[in-house]
Order: C-alpha cells, then structure tokens, then sequence
C-alpha cells in the first residue's frame, strides 16, 4: 500500500475550484476549516465527560489516556457515551455558520445536518478496532448526495490513529462488504488496482468532507498514552432521501438510556432540538419498528 498527503483545500478557494476537486477525489481536506476556539470548547466539554479516564496534558497540548484503554462498543465507552451525547456544545457544532458554509460546498443553498453525531474516541493499546475501510452510502443507507463532515478537534499525529481516504474510490459505486473487526463491523471491497491512500498530520480546526462513496478508514493509534479525539457526522441536500436509522442518536440502539429526551434534558436552548420532525423525505423503519429491533 502506498500513501501520498492529503490534497490541500483553502476555505479561501472559489466554490468551482472546491467541487470540481471533490468531484474528482471524492474529498475535501480544507486547512483552518472551522475556526480553533469551536473546537476547544467541544474538546474541553470532552475531556470533562472523559474524566478521570482522559485528561489535558498541558505540556502537550493533548489528550492523554489515566486509565485503563476502550474502544468503542465496550462496556467502558457505553457507559462513558451517554453523557458526552448530551453536549449541547458538540451537537451545536455542525449547525454553526463556518460549518454550514463547508457543507454548502457539496450540498447547495440548504444543507441538511443529519440527527446521528458522531463523538469519536481512539485510545492507544487497542489495536484491530479501529475503523476499517467501508462507505457511508452502505452505512447510513444514503443515496450519493449525502456526504460526511469530520473534524478535528486537535493535531493528530501519525501514530495518533489518523483518518485516511482512497482517491477517486467514489467514482465506482458502493461495494460489496464482508464481515471486519473493528468499529461498525464491516470492510467494503478495495479492488486490486486501489493502492494508494491519502492521509496526513491535522491541525485543529481541519475539516475532510467525503463522499457518500468514498471509501475512508482510520489508522491504528500506536502512541504511547494519546487519546485521540475527533466530531463528524452526515449532511445531504435537504429533501433527499433519509434512511430513518439517522434520525437516532449514535449507538442509542444498543444503549438503553440513550434517546433524544436524554439527551436534551440539560440544555440551554430549544434551538436545534427536533429539527428534523417534518422532513419531507424519510423511509425506513418507524419509531415503533426501531424500538422493537433494538429489543429484540
């Protein structure tokens, strides 16, 4: 396998000049995409939920592991989760104007912010869980419109489990899949021809938009004691098909407590809570259907 750096995107650059290299890489990394203050507040309402279990190391000006290592789905994250879910800060993020502005990239005039955001925590000395290559268009069920938003929330380093992205791999569709350790479960087809990925260093603030069916992974953490921390979710031009999982809180099918009435209990503001009550565009299992399978 061989890796190249990410292509650079500048918020500076024109709209033509951004969707033409997203429509021929099946991505976007955009330097200095979200202004660094967002980020902090995110990241320091992080690390009080992840207390005493990650703390701030000044010195580094990263997140560090004190306790015993996790992944996602083990006992320790579900019951480490919940609360971090219930930030008003994390799920205010993706409905701020630069956020907005990033996604009008791919989407147009009015994108819509999917209900499910993802709160991503990489412990080292987990190796094998992390995130195998796959395609959101088979995870979330979405048609070729939507794409995904992440960002960093601090530098993340080589051995810091970093995301990586296979060039031009939207261009075939969505791939057949097998079952794969690691988070969501499954590994997408990478043909023989394929490569070739590209990755880099972050800083906080960056910002990767990708492709419905642009195949994306993340690197194992291999440092000593660095938790690494990052926010993403999914947009879509409003109106386009939703498959109705999405309109769940991530991993509330598998945690009992976690729903939306958990999760908005504590907040300042009525302001993004609901938003998506009458969208006009929504298939997929009913509330009745969801809750049957998660019991079952």
């Amino acid at each position: 396998m061989a890796i190249q750096p990410f292509i650079e995107s500048h918020p500076s650059e024109s709209e033509n000049t951004l969707k033409t290299r997203f429509n021929e890489q099946g991505y976007l990394f955009i330097k200095g995409g979200v202004d660094t203050l967002h980020c902090q507040q995110v990241l320091a309402d992080f690390l009080d939920q992840l207390s005493p279990h990650a703390e701030w190391d000044n010195a580094r000006k990263l997140p560090t592991l004190k306790g015993e290592p996790f992944f996602e789905t083990d006992p320790l994250f579900d019951a480490l989760y919940p609360d971090i879910q219930t930030l008003e800060s994390f799920h205010r993020f993706f409905h701020d104007e630069a956020v907005q502005r990033l996604m009008r990239i791919t989407a147009g005039d009015n994108p819509f912010v999917y209900p499910m955001k993802m709160a991503r925590i990489s412990t080292p000395k987990k190796l094998g869980y992390e995130t195998p290559p796959h395609q959101d268009a088979h995870s979330h069920q979405a048609p070729e419109t939507m794409c995904g938003i992440w960002i960093a929330l601090h530098e993340v380093k080589d051995e810091m489990g970093r995301l990586m992205v296979l060039p031009k791999s939207h261009l075939r569709g969505v791939r057949p899949v097998h079952q794969a350790q690691g988070v969501g479960g499954v590994q997408c087809e990478i043909y023989d021809d394929e490569t070739t990925w590209h990755t880099g260093n972050v800083e906080q603030g960056d910002v990767i938009i990708f492709h419905a069916c642009c195949v994306h992974k993340a690197e194992p953490n291999t440092s000593d004691d660095i938790v690494r921390l990052s926010v993403d979710t999914r947009f879509c031009p409003y109106g386009e098909p939703l498959f109705s999982s999405n309109l769940y809180p991530h991993h509330s099918l598998r945690i009992p407590k976690l729903d939306w009435d958990y999760i908005y209990k504590n907040w300042q503001s009525a302001d993004n809570q609901f938003y998506w009550k009458n969208y006009p565009n929504l298939h997929g299992p009913s509330d009745e259907q969801w809750r049957a399978l998660a019991k079952s």
